[in-house]
Order: C-alpha cells, then structure tokens, then sequence
C-alpha cells in the first residue's frame, strides 16, 4: 500500500506500527513491516510503545536499517495497544510523553515527526500541552486525527482544535480523519491553516485519492475520471504484489480486506467480497478476481 501511495502521490508513507519491544523485532509480523523493498522516496518507520529507553532503542535500530524518519504513533486508539499504555493512552500522561519525545529525538539523528489526536475524551483534550510538549522535545512535525480516543472512528472528525493549535507552534501540522476527496482536502486546509494532510482510511480501495488531490490542487479543478481498465490494472497488480510480499498462506488473507475495499462501490460488489473471501489460494483469488473486472469493464468506462 506505501509503494502504491507514494506512486499515486502522497510525498511519503509510514510503515505499519511497529512495536519498541526488542523480544519482537525479528518476528515475522515485524519483519515485514519494516521490510521497505522496492519502496521509492521516504523511508519511514513508524514505532509505538510507552518505555523512553525501549522507543529510543526501537528508533536507533529502525535508522541503523534503512529508516529516514521516524514517526512515534501516539495515536492509535485500538483496544490492544491503549491496554499497554502505548498508542492514545499516553496522551493520559503528559510527563511520558515527553519523556518518550525527549529520549527518541536525542537517540537518532533523522526527523522524528508525531501522531497523535485531539486528547482521550471530550473532557481531556489536551492536544495543546501535547503540542508544546512535542515543540520543546524536538519534534519536526505534528500529525493530527481530528478526534479523541475515546470516539475512535464514529461521528466525525473536528478540526477547530488542530487550527487553534496551529496558531500556537512552529512545527509543521498535517491534518487527518475523514479527507476523503480533493474538496475535503482544500477545505480541512483552509479551516485550520495546516501544512498538509495525511490520508489514512479513505485510501484504502482508493490509492488514486493522493493523485486527485494533487491534480485539484495544481489545478483548481477536479481531474478526469479515472478509466476502469486503468484501475483494473492497479488492482490486479495490487493483488499479486501482496501474494508476493506475505507469501501463499498469509497473503491470501490479507488480500480479503484489500480486495473488499476496493470492489465495495461496484455492482454486485459485496456478492464478490464473500465469494473471494472464501477462496484459498493465490491463484484463485487472482483468477476470480480477473474475471470480476472484466465482467465489470464490459458496463462501465470509468471507476467509480
């Protein structure tokens, strides 16, 4: 998904999290998020835990193989990560924080950028003190999701408390929840004066969003639709590339969700999801998916 991001557009992409525990970084699952083979421009790692010395380790070992940023997630709101007290759950403890920013900045010598949210609920929206925390350790940029942890993702995403915190520091500020189009984007940037915008869920299906919003931007105008047969490209090509990145076993289940996202706004698309989703290999999934798109090209010009 980074490498289709970035062809699309978006100027750089975080791998998944990654945790700070050293006793996991040669595990399969970690491996392969740090593994930025075929990954052109910015390598960045993104890394989550609640230990100052383990973050900094975490960082220093993450440059020493490749990275050249380094992104502290302090902002995932999943039930498993809070419950280590890594993720959202610091922004309940404003001193680790900046212990954490502290320790991670001074141990490497690259940008560390931040993510984070608005504060854990409605009543401690602390996203201000973070930012000034953020401010003094060093930070070289702030990521914003523009609701608390609490919300994870219902209702929608607020921005007038990341405008306010513009205002406040010198980092740069990019703003994320709920940019899913080019006139989203335009606005959430004129609302809050931020540097930028970071494209999290509203991508997935949709990897040609970063180059609409680069087009609207260049242009002042929507850009042409994309042609169907065009897209059927990206996505077969998107399906073998996760076979051969995870292997036959675990690529054949992660490629559900992918293709899930992707055929959700075509015509008897949700019929197609179950059916994939109950095929058990490589070369049936690519198969059954060929042919849904070719069945799908023969009644539409454009991608929807």
């Amino acid at each position: 998904m980074r490498i289709l991001a970035k062809k699309f557009g978006a100027d750089w992409a975080a791998s998944e999290m990654i945790t700070d525990n050293p006793s996991l970084r040669h595990t399969r699952k970690t491996l392969s998020r740090s593994d930025h083979t075929g990954e052109s421009g910015v390598i960045a790692v993104q890394i989550a835990g609640s230990d100052p010395q383990q973050m900094a380790q975490a960082a220093q070992y993450n440059v020493a193989n490749g990275a050249q940023v380094i992104d502290i997630n302090m902002g995932c709101p999943a039930k498993k990560v809070c419950n280590v007290l890594a993720g959202s759950a610091l922004l309940q403890n404003e001193k680790l924080v900046e212990q954490i920013l502290t320790a991670v900045v001074g141990a490497v010598n690259v940008p560390v950028t931040l993510k984070t949210r608005l504060g854990w609920d409605d009543q401690h929206q602390n996203l201000p003190t973070i930012a000034r925390i953020a401010e003094q350790a060093g930070i070289a940029a702030l990521a914003v999701h523009g609701r608390t942890r609490t919300q994870m993702y219902l209702g929608e995403a607020s921005y007038d408390l990341i405008a306010k915190v513009k205002q406040q520091i010198d980092l740069p500020v990019w703003v994320n929840g709920d940019i899913d189009s080019p006139q989203k984007a335009a606005a959430v940037l004129a609302q809050t004066g931020a540097d930028g915008v970071m494209i999290g869920r509203a991508a997935q299906g949709n990897p040609w969003l970063f180059a609409q919003i680069k087009y609207f931007f260049a242009n002042k105008q929507l850009p042409p639709p994309l042609p169907f047969q065009q897209a059927c490209e990206t996505v077969l090509a998107h399906l073998r590339a996760i076979h051969d990145f995870y292997g036959e076993t675990a690529g054949v289940r992660i490629a559900r969700k992918h293709i899930g996202w992707y055929v959700a706004r075509l015509p008897d698309g949700e019929i197609f999801r179950k059916a994939f989703n109950q095929l058990d290999s490589a070369a049936a999934q690519q198969d059954a998916l060929a042919a849904f798109l070719a069945q799908q090209a023969t009644h539409h010009e454009f991608w929807h």
